[in-house]
């Protein structure tokens, strides 16, 4: 080949590089975010009401972030800001988030050329050829600059800086789901909190029952009219319904305990209003994002969408790195054997380079590396369909829940109002003497169990509406305009 014609050949090379960089060549595939669902409702028989007098699902009704004031209680509000403000977990997830981003900052130094300076001195001996001159001992000050920038002509670093992009993006919605799951379980924690109270206050009231029975019993059994056993098994009852009082006050100092740690606290140093089960209440209407809505909301959705498009990113870094590589670099400076004639012209040296880098033979560790991400990204693809699965699930199963709560709802009130009734007979029979002791136990322990039962269907309704609020992304996007952290 003439030297013209390798001189050509050099500059097609040039030209095709240059070209390649300046066009913005960028192997690997480009990130498309995967297409929303089509389904218009979760469930396969949509509702717009609950059941027996349930809530209205509206799919226009704004998620607001500070969903919890939905429920009226502004000792909610006050515990869940008092959490906001200092719950580690959160700021831990911010601080992460504050990390990342530093990180992307720093992975845009590698689109500028990286300067560095270089001061030495030093004291050298040198020695000649034998027989030539003698040796000699001198000083050597050096002053340099050097330049150097690798061409991105492949655009591996662009998609390198893509993919921490799209980290800072799942840290992002990490910060959001933090919030969401923060908020929810102190909302969640209270209202448990409010429903053992609220047990606590129907035991005790049939307690006050009980001990009345006992007394009547007592007396009875003293004048002859009733046998002594019907006041030791009154007795036995009395002591049976106590001792169901100290597990559910430890249940409430759990609950206090745990929004202690909620809000940064240890349980010594804190306290919270104690707001009552039947301060809650329901909204008439709930919203209900549609789907296409939701995987653009829920913080897992794109979270998982974010680690997507960091999979797909990396199989362009991993393609690059098969790839030439063009590093260019030039130092300029200055050296001399005393510190006076170190600027001057004289003293100056520089030099200019252009290298280039083609990897041969790694055997097979750039293939598979590269095989190896693209994997990844079909993992990563797998994923983001799984979390869309499991969320739409969670908002299926949510909306048959509130479904089924307001029936269980019905159905306890009519439980109460009937044992009332049914307790309020049988110890107005045992006091006339035409009842028996057997059927104020019985009476009573239908009451209690039914007032339980309808304390605890008001407290997994309540839940259930926060499960809603959590199921539809907890309304992050709008902690703006909402005024909420």
């Amino acid at each position: 080949m003439s030297d013209r014609s390798r001189a050509s050949g050099r500059k097609l090379v040039l030209l095709a590089i240059a070209g390649a960089s300046a066009a913005g060549c960028m192997v690997g595939p480009d990130f498309h975010r995967p297409a929303a669902p089509s389904d218009a409702s979760y469930i396969a028989e949509p509702q717009t009401e609950a059941r027996q007098g349930g809530p209205r699902f509206d799919a226009e009704s704004r998620v607001a972030a500070n969903w919890w004031r939905i429920l009226g209680c502004p000792s909610i509000d006050v515990i869940v800001t008092r959490a906001l403000a200092a719950n580690p977990g959160l700021e831990a997830a911010r601080a992460t988030l504050r990390q990342n981003q530093d990180q992307l900052r720093a992975g845009y130094g590698v689109f500028f050329p990286q300067v560095d300076m270089r001061a030495g001195a030093g004291r050298q001996l040198y020695n000649p050829a034998p027989g030539s001159l003698p040796s000699r001992t001198f000083n050597l000050f050096t002053l340099s600059g050097t330049v150097s920038y690798a061409l991105d002509i492949w655009g591996g670093e662009r998609r390198q800086v893509e993919a921490q992009r799209a980290v800072v993006d799942a840290q992002r919605y990490a910060v959001a789901g933090a919030y969401v799951a923060l908020t929810s379980n102190v909302v969640n924690a209270v209202i448990a909190q409010a429903a053992y109270r609220a047990e606590i206050e129907a035991t005790r009231a049939t307690l006050v029952l009980l001990a009345q029975q006992v007394h009547i019993a007592d007396a009875q059994a003293s004048a002859g009219t009733a046998s002594y056993s019907s006041v030791l098994s009154l007795e036995s009852e009395l002591a049976s319904t106590e001792a169901t009082l100290p597990p559910l006050e430890e249940k409430i100092d759990q609950a206090s305990n745990l929004l202690a740690a909620l809000a940064g606290a240890t349980p010594a140093n804190f306290s919270e209003p104690t707001p009552s089960l039947w301060e809650l209440r329901l909204p008439d209407t709930l919203p209900l994002t549609l789907p296409s809505k939701l995987v653009r909301q829920r913080p897992d959705i794109l979270i998982a969408e974010s680690e997507l498009h960091a999979a797909n990113a990396s199989i362009g870094v991993a393609t690059a790195a098969m790839l030439p590589n063009v590093t260019l670099s030039a130092t300029y400076g200055t050296n001399s054997t005393t510190a006076g004639d170190l600027f001057s012209p004289e003293s100056a040296f520089w030099s200019a380079a252009a290298g280039l880098t083609q990897p041969l033979f790694h055997g097979g560790s750039l293939y598979y590396q590269r095989e190896a991400a693209v994997e990844a990204r079909n993992a990563s693809a797998a994923q983001y369909r799984q979390t869309v699965l499991a969320a739409f699930q969670q908002v299926a199963d949510t909306l048959r829940g509130l479904d089924h709560d307001a029936e269980t709802l019905t159905a306890q009130t009519e439980a109460v109002a009937t044992s009332d009734k049914f307790a309020r007979l049988a110890q107005a029979n045992y006091q006339a003497g035409t009842g028996t002791y057997l059927q104020v136990l019985v009476a009573d322990t239908q009451y209690l169990r039914a007032h339980v039962g309808y304390i605890e269907a008001v407290a997994q309704r309540l839940q259930d509406v926060v499960a809603l609020y959590v199921a539809l992304g907890g309304g992050w996007w709008s902690a703006k305009t909402d005024g909420a952290r």
